[in-house]
């Protein structure tokens, strides 16, 4: 059976579990969310592989990285990724990756941006079904009246993040 590499990574208020696959990241998710077993199976399944405690250069450089964002030093994320879902999922994912730092865009919005824009709900199953979070910034979906909606982090780490990322671009 193939592996998936892990490793675990702090913040002051929060835990990620982050997994490599060969030369790429394939997770950053929060450790404790709700859907853990649910994003964990998808990925072993796709794969066909299991959890291994074990670093690698990409886990290294994620989490050098992260640093730097989380220090504010870092507004755009440079690494291989692996993301596995299925076709309409990556689409999202892929649209995720286009909102720029510091910027916002509703589930609405992200619908039309894939051509569907009946789709938001399917739109926001897969932003919730994301596994590689920050790098892939689903906390960047807002409701369409401004408000934070759910988020595997929870709403008060949504709001840490999106903070972060105005600050800087205040600066």
């Amino acid at each position: 059976m193939n592996q998936i590499n892990i490793q675990y990574y702090k913040v002051a208020s929060s835990e990620f579990i982050l997994g490599s696959y060969g030369d790429k990241l394939c997770m950053l998710d929060f450790r404790y969310r709700k859907m853990r077993n649910s994003i964990d199976n998808r990925i072993q399944k796709f794969l066909n592989a299991q959890y291994i405690e074990k670093d690698s250069e990409v886990l290294k450089e994620t989490r050098k990285q992260l640093d730097e964002y989380f220090s504010s030093k870092r507004k755009k994320f440079e690494l291989p990724l692996l993301m596995l879902g299925t076709k309409f999922q990556k689409s999202v994912w892929k649209e995720l990756l286009k909102i720029p730092y510091g910027q916002t865009a509703s589930y609405l919005e992200l619908s039309r941006a894939i051509g569907n824009e009946k789709a938001v709900r399917a739109v926001a199953n897969a932003n919730g079904a994301n596994a590689i979070g920050i790098i892939v910034p689903c906390h960047r979906i807002i409701g369409s009246d401004g408000s934070l909606t759910g988020y595997a982090g929870g709403l008060p780490f949504k709001k840490k993040l999106l903070d972060l990322e105005n600050n800087l671009l205040a600066m």
